[in-house]
């Protein structure tokens, strides 16, 4: 019975284990972004805006999937530290756009190039069959309905 438990853990079990794997990955990038001076959540906000230019913060906050609230309390951190801008939206003065700044996009490079490095160590066990079946188990995942 033991065997066999081990071989098939329960649900409960292989919730654990992943909840377990995501805060060890969590602690392990804060730690690995401390050198540019981000949050996680404000590195997916900066990489967002680079990516796809500005954005009016309910548009971030719709594609991070995050509340308004949250969007805007990483969009002051991100002002604030020089790495993103406002500006009025020409389609409606009354809104606003959010933009990264030079130094904003630079950041952004940099959090990518630590970003892989971290991922590439993190993933280092695992070999390219198996990082292409929880690449797929992870997307099905990201798109199954809560």
């Amino acid at each position: 019975m033991g065997i066999e438990a081990a071989e098939h853990p329960s649900h409960d079990d292989l919730g654990e284990l992943f909840a377990r794997v995501a805060r060890q990955q969590r602690r392990a990038i804060l730690t690995a972004l401390e050198p540019c001076g981000v949050s996680p959540h404000q590195a997916r906000a900066l990489r967002q805006i680079v990516k796809t230019g500005p954005l009016r913060p309910s548009q971030l906050a719709e594609q991070l999937r995050i509340s308004l609230r949250s969007t805007t309390e990483v969009v002051e951190a991100l002002v604030a530290a020089g790495l993103l801008r406002r500006e009025p939206d020409p389609s409606d003065r009354r809104a606003i756009l959010v933009s990264a700044t030079t130094q904003g996009v630079e950041r952004s490079e940099q959090i990518s190039e630590v970003r892989a490095a971290h991922g590439e160590a993190f993933l280092s066990a695992l070999d390219a069959t198996d990082r292409a079946q929880l690449r797929q188990i992870l997307e099905k995942l990201d798109h199954h309905p809560e």
